[in-house]
C-alpha cells in the first residue's frame, strides 16, 4: 500500500467558498482514480502546523496506482485550478502498518 499525504498553506485572498470546492473536489476523486482506496481530508488543528491549514491523506494499492494518480487527466484538471490557491507539500511513501504486524503476530 502506498500514501500519497499532503499540506496546504492557503494563498492569501483564498476564498472560503474555494476552501470548501477544495474539500468537496478531492473527496470527489473517490471511485474516478483506479487504485486510489481511501481519501481523508480536513482543517488543521495542530499547534504545530507551520500555518498548514489544510491536510490529507490518499491510500493507493500499490506504486503503480500512485504513479498513475500524477498524470491522470481528473488529476491534472484539479490542479489547474487549485495551484494557484495553494503552498502545497507533499509526501508518498509505502506504507507499514502496525494494524498488519499486530494481526500477523497474533495468529
Amino acid at each position: 500500500m502506498y500514501i500519497h499525504a499532503f499540506a496546504f498553506r492557503w494563498v492569501e485572498g483564498t476564498t472560503e467558498q474555494q476552501k470548501k470546492r477544495v474539500k468537496a473536489e478531492i473527496l470527489a476523486l473517490q471511485g474516478k482514480i483506479p487504485g486510489l482506496l481511501e481519501t481523508h481530508v480536513g482543517t488543521n488543528i495542530s499547534q504545530r502546523g507551520q500555518d498548514y491549514e489544510f491536510g490529507g491523506v490518499m491510500k493507493f494499492t500499490d506504486k503503480a496506482a500512485l504513479d498513475a494518480y500524477f498524470p491522470h487527466p481528473i488529476h491534472h484538471s484539479l490542479g489547474e485550478w487549485l495551484m494557484p490557491l495553494i503552498e502545497p507539500l507533499e509526501l508518498d511513501f509505502e506504507a507499514a502498518s502496525s494494524t498488519e504486524t499486530y494481526r500477523a503476530e497474533r495468529k
